[in-house]
């Protein structure tokens, strides 16, 4: 089980994904609110999309 949950984490950690982690996190969070969850997650991926491409 921990060999897995080892595997699924590395490719974020490899990179600009660390980085990025905490902005992807965030959007994530915000997308779940109604109705302005997606347009007030908008710049937050476009942040993050510009770490991590």
């Amino acid at each position: 089980m921990s060999r897995a949950l080892i595997l699924l984490v590395l490719p974020l950690l490899s990179g600009c994904g660390l980085a990025a982690a905490p902005c992807r996190v965030t959007s994530a969070v915000l997308k779940v609110v109604p109705v302005i969850g997606h347009t007030a997650a908008a710049p937050i991926d476009t942040c993050a999309g510009a770490i991590d491409p």
